[in-house]
C-alpha cells in the first residue's frame, strides 16, 4: 500500500491557491527600482482623485508615479558619474546645460527638464479655482490683461503647441509676468528665468479623459489651480527664493 502524507485541508487550500496568486503577480507591471542619486520623487501633496472630476485619478497615477518617475530615475542614472553636476540643484543645472558633455547633454536636458517641471506642476493643484487676488491678482491684471485675458492667452498657447510641450506664466524678480511655451520637457529655467505657473500639454496628461480634446482640458484645469499656492510662489520670486 503506497505511503501518502496526509495534508491538513487548510494547507491544501493554501496550496490550491498558489497557480491563481503566481498569475496574478505575473499580471501585475514590475516597476524598476530609482537608483540612488541627488533628485528624488516629490510625493503628491493631495490624493490621487482630487483633481476629480477635471483630471481622473488614474491620470494622476500613472503621471506621477510612471513619467515624473521616470524622469527621476534616467536624470539619477545619467549623472551618476558625473558628480560636479549632480551636486547642482536642479535651476541651476538647467540653466548650465552648455557645461553638461555633449554625449549626454539631449538626456540631462529631457529628464531634467521633465523633473523640473512636474515638481512644480503637483503642489499648483489640488485646489478649486477661482480668481487670484491680492498682489497676485494685480500683477495678473498688470501684465496680463486680467484674469480672463490671460486664461484666454494661456489657453491659446497651450492648443498652439504642436506636439508635445508646456505652457507656462513665468515671473521676473520684479514681479513681471509672461506667458510662453516651450516644446517637450524645456523649460523656461534653461533661459535663466522662473516660473510661475504652467500646464502640461503632453497627453499623458489627458488623455485617458480627453482623448485628443486638449482644449477641453486646458479650460477644464482652470477648476483644480491652487492659487494660494500659486500666490506663495509669487512671493518666493519676489524674494529671489524661487529655484523650481
Amino acid at each position: 500500500m503506497e505511503n501518502r502524507a496526509v495534508i491538513p485541508s487548510s494547507r491544501r487550500a493554501v496550496l490550491a491557491g498558489i497557480p491563481a496568486l503566481a498569475a496574478l503577480a505575473l499580471s501585475r507591471p514590475v516597476l524598476a527600482q530609482a537608483p540612488s542619486g541627488p533628485h528624488s520623487l516629490p510625493p503628491l501633496p493631495y490624493a490621487p482623485n482630487a483633481n476629480e472630476p477635471h483630471i481622473d485619478a488614474q491620470t494622476m497615477e500613472i503621471h506621477h508615479g510612471r513619467h515624473h518617475q521616470a524622469y527621476v530615475t534616467t536624470l539619477n542614472n545619467v549623472l551618476k558619474d558625473h558628480g560636479q553636476l549632480a551636486s547642482m540643484p536642479l535651476h541651476e543645472l538647467l540653466a548650465k546645460l552648455d557645461q553638461v558633455p555633449e554625449n549626454i547633454r539631449t538626456t540631462v536636458r529631457n529628464n531634467a527638464g521633465g523633473h523640473a517641471n512636474h515638481s512644480m506642476f503637483w503642489p499648483i493643484m489640488g485646489g478649486r479655482g477661482g480668481t487670484p487676488s491680492g498682489e497676485l491678482g494685480e500683477a495678473i491684471t498688470r501684465d496680463l490683461g486680467g484674469f480672463d485675458k490671460m486664461k484666454t492667452d494661456f489657453n491659446a498657447a497651450g492648443t498652439g503647441r504642436f506636439g508635445s510641450g508646456w505652457v507656462f506664466v513665468t515671473v521676473a524678480r520684479d514681479g513681471k509676468l509672461a506667458i510662453t511655451s516651450r516644446p517637450n520637457q524645456d523649460t523656461p529655467l534653461m533661459d535663466g528665468q522662473r516660473v510661475l505657473f504652467g500646464n502640461d500639454v503632453w497627453e499623458h496628461a489627458y488623455y485617458l479623459k480627453y482623448q485628443n480634446r486638449r482644449a477641453d482640458y486646458l479650460n477644464a484645469w482652470w477648476n483644480v489651480v491652487n492659487w494660494d499656492r500659486v500666490a506663495e510662489r509669487y512671493a518666493s520670486a519676489k524674494a529671489g527664493r524661487l529655484e523650481v
